[in-house]
């Protein structure tokens, strides 16, 4: 089952993808590796950042790099939060 989600672009990475939220289609169960891939599929100039931004699902921060198993809902925001410098 697929789910529509609202994705949340910051910084570099609404620079990068050329927008500041979108809605995508995804799957109901996934893993924060594959939701990475999913937002790189539609937006693949964002692949420069890999490693460097984390997602953050509902308000709660995953890692890009793990296999942390996410469940989704129509309608979840998905925020992708690159690095933040300091200043």
């Amino acid at each position: 089952m697929n789910v529509q989600v609202n994705v949340l672009y910051f910084a570099k990475s609404a620079e990068l993808a050329g927008v500041k939220s979108e809605r995508l289609t995804v799957p109901h169960q996934i893993v924060s590796r594959q939701l990475w891939q999913e937002i790189v599929r539609a937006r693949p100039s964002l692949g420069v950042l890999q490693g460097q931004v984390v997602l953050a699902v509902r308000q709660q921060y995953v890692a890009i790099d793990s296999e942390q198993p996410i469940i989704l809902q129509d309608g979840d925001e998905v925020a992708v939060v690159p690095p933040l410098s300091g200043g």
